[in-house]
């Protein structure tokens, strides 16, 4: 049974094992917000609060909130991104959510539970529909979305890759 809790520093040590555990693989994070990046959590922690309202937003970003996905034991499984509208970009590429699953923690329904826990909050905001997207080669990803409702619209080429890209009603 997962939670989502908006991060705090009592996670902080969590948060950046989580980075460097995707780093050692040299995987990409998806739902991370600019985790990538910061050097440290205190930075990443401000750019999620800042980007919680348009009055605050960084530049080029929309307004998003940032979940932890804690299971029963308050560990860090997953990170989940709902981003509160879209701009051109992500009506492409990015959709209204993203997430990612500790590598170490894969395999077992996270991720499908994750999202179903992000649409209520998704909804909760105010949106009628969510658009989730997913690289045409991450079979697991396309899976959680048709799970939770997904319908596929299109693919969109870009580069060396193709993005699907699927609604749910909420």
């Amino acid at each position: 049974m997962l939670t989502l809790k908006f991060p705090t520093p009592d996670y902080a040590g969590q948060v950046m094992a989580y980075k460097k555990a995707f780093l050692d693989r040299g995987e990409e994070m998806a739902g991370v917000g600019s985790l990538r990046r910061c050097e440290t959590f205190k930075e990443w922690l401000q750019i999620c609060t800042d980007n919680l309202s348009e009055e605050t937003v960084r530049p080029g970003l929309v307004p998003a909130t940032l979940y932890l996905a804690l299971d029963e034991n308050d560990r860090l499984v997953g990170m989940i991104d709902i981003r509160h509208r879209l701009n051109e970009h992500l009506l492409q590429f990015g959709g209204n959510i993203g997430y990612s699953v500790h590598p170490d923690l894969r395999r077992r329904g996270y991720a499908s539970e994750m999202l179903a826990l992000a649409l209520k909050e998704a909804k909760k905001l105010g949106l009628e529909k969510a658009l989730i997207t997913c690289d045409k080669e991450n079979i697991a990803s396309a899976r959680t979305i048709q799970k939770n409702g997904g319908i596929l619209e299109n693919e969109v080429p870009e580069e060396n890759r193709i993005t699907q890209r699927y609604w749910i009603e909420l």
